[in-house]
């Protein structure tokens, strides 16, 4: 199917299917329950899910088939941004030329930071991609503040020319749109005690992640993969083959920048706004965890990285007091109280310190991240099977 093998296209297919039903499956908690304040923001939530899973995707390209570790990827999701709200405020609220813009401008930025960083390898092209990073940032917080809006952002407005839209509706309030269908249009289904939040700008950028994740398999499976796997086992000897390896991972870094771009665009098209904090140094920290998290290297790795990551910062982080004392509201005062005081600093702000648990327990025990203890359940099963059907054949066979 679309030129992927067996195993390929079932895991295309199981992508789709996750993805399509994550806003039904990924639902935090019943309107009844005394949670149901954590589905307010629940929309944006599983928009930023599949958009940093993009984002993730596109480093994994980089990182996962060459080795090389970049600490400044979030500069491309800054960039794209930008470039993404510069389409909305001079051409039109379609999304469509904003993500192409966004998708543009990144892999243009990332041909330059790449040609320069790539000169060097391993910790040094990290700190090179780190410093790119922060200059960046600074750029656009201080010095470039009439093209990023500095600390404020940057945001359409009433006034912006618009030169694609100015004749069809003036004056409109700006809202980022897809031939009409507005991205940030939300619907509710109700089943029973449970409220389904999702929207139409989510199913865009599912639908967009799809696509990243299927040229990610391509990119894996082609000749131009297996060089970067080549690189990453051992570039030097490549080098006495005869065979240069720098146009290859220049080639990998400006696709990974470009996917990057692309979740820049979108995540103006969800709320039509950029500003310098996408650029900082934390961002790309963050989609490195996500890598290493979900397993670097793997196809489905880093987006179940991602997820977890989103999904664990939404919900642990708006754990309170109160919410852990109803939870423990069975027990007796002593006791609760006891439970309550033990939890309380690894929710609510204290979330970073249990994210920060988990990936160390993560790193030490499972070094292929979710993916490898994913792989250790399947083998226990298949093990447990083998042995099953061994007995079994023990037991019918004719006796000698």
């Amino acid at each position: 199917m679309l030129g992927l093998n067996k195993k390929d296209s079932g895991l295309l297919f199981i992508v789709i299917i996750l993805t399509m039903l994550a806003p039904f499956i990924l639902n935090p908690f019943p309107e009844s329950s005394a949670m149901a304040q954590f589905n307010a923001g629940y929309p944006d939530l599983m928009q930023r899910l599949v958009i940093f899973g993009i984002f993730a995707i596109g480093f994994n390209i980089l990182f996962g088939l060459t080795g090389y570790l970049s600490f400044g990827h979030a500069a491309f999701l800054g960039v794209g941004s930008y470039a993404g709200v510069w389409m909305i405020k001079l051409l039109t609220l379609n999304i469509i030329p904003a993500i192409v813009a966004s998708i543009i401008v990144a892999g243009l930025f990332s041909v330059l930071v790449g040609w320069i960083s790539l000169r060097r390898s391993g910790i040094y092209f990290s700190i090179l991609t780190l410093a790119f990073a922060q200059m960046s940032y600074a750029l656009a917080y201080s010095v470039l503040t009439p093209i990023t809006g500095g600390e404020t952002g940057l945001q359409p407005k009433l006034g912006d020319p618009r030169i694609l839209d100015a004749a069809l509706a003036p004056g409109v309030t700006p809202r980022a749109n897809l031939f009409g269908v507005f991205m940030n249009d939300s619907y509710v289904l109700r089943v029973g005690d449970w409220a389904f939040n999702f929207n139409t700008g989510y199913y865009i950028a599912a639908i967009l992640m799809v696509v990243a994740f299927y040229l990610s398999i391509r990119i894996f499976r082609s000749p131009f993969g297996l060089m970067l796997r080549a690189v990453k086992s051992n570039q030097q000897r490549l080098n006495y083959t005869g065979v240069q390896s720098r146009p290859y991972t220049l080639a990998a870094f400006v696709i990974s920048g470009m996917y990057a771009g692309l979740a820049g665009g979108l995540l103006v098209a969800m709320d039509t706004q950029a500003g310098a904090e996408r650029m900082f140094w934390t961002a790309s920290g963050e989609v490195v965890l996500m890598t290493i998290l979900g397993g670097a290297g793997t196809l489905i790795g880093p987006v179940l990285g991602a997820g977890f990551i989103k999904y664990f910062e939404n919900i642990v982080s708006k754990i309170n007091e109160n919410i852990l004392e109803v939870w423990f509201s069975f027990m007796p005062d002593a006791l609760g109280d006891f439970f309550v005081a033990i939890l309380y600093p690894f929710i609510g702000k204290g979330w970073h310190l249990t994210l920060g648990i988990i990936f160390m327990l993560v790193v030490i025990f499972l070094p292929g991240g979710l993916m490898e203890g994913g792989q250790r359940i399947a083998n226990l099963f298949k093990r447990k099977s083998n042995n099953d059907g061994a007995t079994g054949n023990a037991q019918t066979s004719p006796a000698e």
